[in-house]
């Protein structure tokens, strides 16, 4: 990359990890922290990082860009750790999968020039350093929310910063992307959820399940940790489209107790009509 020659990335998980072991193998120098020091002592090992950041991330100062790929909840804290050695890094991003929070932190801290958040559409239900892989991002949606606040010369480093792991990177508005992440990522994860929590409250194994009912149950096994803090801070919008999926259910069930077949049809036929566009 021509802007960027050093990369400080903090959270060696299956997005940071894998962020890292990209930037490497394309000549970045990149710098880590992990709360887990195996996950820093491995990519030392590896070859993917150059340096361990300190535990207060002395060492970010050297940095072009500083990625915080940590969940949602601890991103604000880590960037107020680093605030005191960030006056020379050109660019502060994030990877978490909400985006009021982070940029309210960035401006309440004073770095909302350098800050432009950023969202990989590209996690799984896996985490950790042994999780992360190369290639993870290719092809894969970026997006990126810079505040009006965001400097022009931030924006460009992090278009620059994603595109050169090959993701398609896409700008959205802070609100813009939280509303769509609440249906299109937060609400699966939810109605996954609930339906691990009904099978298992009927004593159902995963092992019971058929292929189909693995597919949807997959997303239940993610973090709940990490998932608690992305629910509670998209809240409201996650709510919102929550109580959409109640009032399909709630037809779902109307149909199933008239026993009316061509009800029961017309219901499923209106969810086929969407899920066969792109089959």
């Amino acid at each position: 990359m021509s802007g960027i020659r050093t990369v400080a990335v903090a959270g060696l998980g299956l997005i940071g990890g894998s962020l890292a072991r990209d930037l490497a193998a394309r000549g970045v120098r990149v710098l880590g922290h992990d709360a887990d020091g195996g996950a820093v002592d491995a990519g030392v090992v590896e070859g993917v990082l150059a340096a361990a950041l300190g535990p207060g991330l002395e060492g970010v100062e050297d940095a072009d860009a500083l990625v915080l790929a940590v969940p949602v909840g601890a991103a604000p804290a880590l960037l107020e750790r680093a605030l005191p050695r960030l006056a020379g890094v050109r660019l502060v991003t994030d990877a978490g999968s909400t985006k009021a929070g982070i940029v309210a932190a960035a401006r309440r801290l004073g770095v909302g020039a350098t800050f432009v958040g950023a969202h990989p559409l590209a996690g799984d239900h896996r985490s950790g350093w042994g999780a992360s892989r190369r290639g993870l991002f290719a092809g894969a949606t970026i997006y990126l929310t810079p505040s009006p606040e965001s400097a022009g010369e931030a924006v460009a480093l992090a278009r620059e910063l994603w595109a050169s792991v090959d993701g398609r990177v896409v700008e959205i508005g802070v609100e813009e992307h939280d509303r769509r992440l609440a249906w299109t990522s937060h609400l699966p994860q939810v109605v996954s959820s609930a339906l691990a929590a009904a099978l298992a409250e009927r004593g159902i194994a995963r092992a019971d399940l058929g292929p189909g009912g693995r597919d949807v149950t997959r997303l239940a096994a993610g973090s709940p940790e990490m998932w608690r803090d992305i629910l509670a801070e998209n809240a409201v919008p996650v709510s919102e489209a929550l109580a959409a999926v109640e009032r399909c259910l709630a037809a779902a069930r109307a149909a199933l107790e008239s026993g009316d077949a061509e009800a029961i049809e017309a219901w499923l036929a209106s969810a086929n009509g969407w899920g066969a566009k792109d089959a």
